[in-house]
Parts: structure tokens; sequence; C-alpha cells
């Protein structure tokens, strides 16, 4: 499960909570355009902000809706006993893989972030991937970590938050890194706007925000690198530039895609969790109007 299009949709929220309802209506988009994968409850899916009994819930939701496709759900919190407990309900909700971010509030060492990814997989039964994200955790994981890492059993992918802006360079990345990583532990891009450099540089798996509201434009992306079209790939991820370009204006792709998931009809306008706010009338135009020049869907 861990190649092709992985899917990471939002969680919409509204003040009474979750929104179930906008929340089946997304998961649809990516069922009917046949992902890969879907990345349940990541970040963009407000994993942080939720109950334990709201993520459980969302779930096996996900894991109702998703037909035959694969089912990683986030299970990322401070406390390895709070993480131990969500694998411990992702399982019970059926979940194909656990995703892992080595999130803190006190500054980890390699050695802390060693013995909680060995404590997780040795407590699960299903893959685990994983989440490299130090925009968010600040933790940066070293190639090192995660060659260690990659000699656990249970890990059978890394997700890396982007690769160097030139063809060469991102290629030299991800070859280093693969030097490290156990055969058969799959590398894969995100940070939306370095996919067409991380996909033709050899990451194997897109774990994708766009792929997560407009899944078929993003596995236009996928199956182009599948099929070793570096060329179409950088044209496909080049003219997605207005939308990469509204991800670093609002601050991260959240924020857009709940008001574009407004703008489609999925959902409320303000469906983030607080203190979140939803954007601007203005902002929201914006959006509605890149949704419509570039034909996302």
């Amino acid at each position: 499960m861990f190649t092709g299009l992985s899917a990471f949709p939002l969680t919409p929220i509204t003040a009474t909570g979750v929104d179930e309802q906008g929340f089946i209506k997304i998961l649809a988009r990516l069922t009917t355009a046949r992902v890969d994968s879907l990345g349940i409850l990541g970040s963009t899916g407000s994993y942080a902000y939720l109950t334990r009994e709201q993520r459980k819930r969302i779930a096996t939701l996900a894991k109702q809706l998703a037909e035959d496709i694969p089912v990683m759900v986030c299970v990322g919190a401070v406390s390895t006993d709070a993480i131990l407990h969500l694998a411990d309900d992702a399982q019970a909700a059926g979940a194909d893989a656990l995703l892992l971010p080595a999130v803190s509030y006190q500054s980890l060492r390699d050695e802390e972030v060693f013995a909680l990814f060995e404590t997780v997989t040795r407590h699960a039964s299903v893959p685990v991937c994983v989440y490299d994200n130090p925009g968010t955790t600040h933790f940066t994981f070293t190639d090192e970590l995660h060659g260690r890492l990659s000699s656990l059993a249970g890990v059978c992918s890394v997700k890396i938050p982007g690769v160097p802006d030139s063809p060469a360079a991102a290629a030299e990345r991800v070859s280093a890194l693969r030097q490290h990583l156990r055969p058969g532990v799959t590398i894969g891009i995100s940070g939306d706007a370095y996919a067409g450099l991380g996909l033709n540089a050899g990451c194997e798996i897109w774990y994708s925000v766009c792929g997560g509201l407009f899944p078929q434009t993003a596995k236009q992306i996928t199956e182009a690198a599948a099929a070793g079209d570096h060329a179409r790939v950088t044209a496909l991820t080049t003219r997605m530039e207005p939308l990469w370009a509204l991800f670093r204006k609002h601050g991260g792709s959240i924020r857009v895609i709940a008001a574009a998931a407004g703008v489609l009809g999925l959902t409320d306008t303000d469906c983030l969790p607080r203190p979140l706010q939803p954007l601007s009338a203005d902002g929201i135009a914006e959006i509605a109007r890149v949704i419509s020049v570039l034909g996302l869907k």
C-alpha cells in the first residue's frame, strides 16, 4: 500500500463537533477516483485537535467507506501511552497501517524517538509509516535515524517533508536517504509543492493533501510518475503552482483546503477546529478562482 497516491483528506469540524456528513462527501470523491490509499487524521485531518473518541470514530468511518482501498491512520500524540491507545483504536477500526509522527512538548532526542518507534512497532500488528514533519513537530530526523528506524520490521515507509528545488539535488537527496534504509522501505514525498521533484527523484508514493480533495488531478501526476514520464510529471506539477502559492500565502495547506471544501459545497465554509480561523471572503474567492482556472477535480 506504500506506493502511488495516498490521499490525505480534511476532517471538517464545526462548532458542534466533527462534520461526519462533510467527511463522508470528501471520502466519496476519493473512493470514486480510486486513490491507492487513504491517509486519515494527518495534519490536514486535524488529529491534534480531536479527542480520542473523535479520532476513533473518524478511523472507523473511514474504514467503513474505503471499500477495498487501504487505510492508514495517524496515531500521533505527545505521550507513548496515548499513542498505544490510539494504535489499539485504529487497529480495532480496521486500519491497514499507522502513521506516526514524533510529536512532543519537550524536545526529543534521537534515542527517545527510536525507543518510541520500537515500542509502537512491537505493539502494533500492522505496518508503520514514519511521519517526518519538522515544521509541525520541531523534530528533525537524520538519515542515520531513518536507517535505524527502517531496521524495525514494522516500519515500511518514510514520509519526508520535501526535497531540494533542483532535479539533480532532489535525486541526490532521495538516493542518499535510500542508502540508509532497509530494502523494501519506500520513500514518500509530502509538501505538495515538492511532489513533482520527489516523484521524479524516485519517491514511490505521494502523501498528498491535494489528493485528499482533488484526487483525479493528483492521480494524473502519480500515474505519469509510474509510467516514468518525468516531463509530464514536471508539467502537471508546475501547472499547479497557483495552488502551491496559496498554501504558502496562508501558512500551510489546511486553511486553503478547508476553504476549498466549502467552495465545492462539501462542508460548511467554516470547518476548521479552533483556534484556527477560516479565511476571509476575499481569500475564499481567490481559492474559488484557482479551482476554476486549474479545473481541479
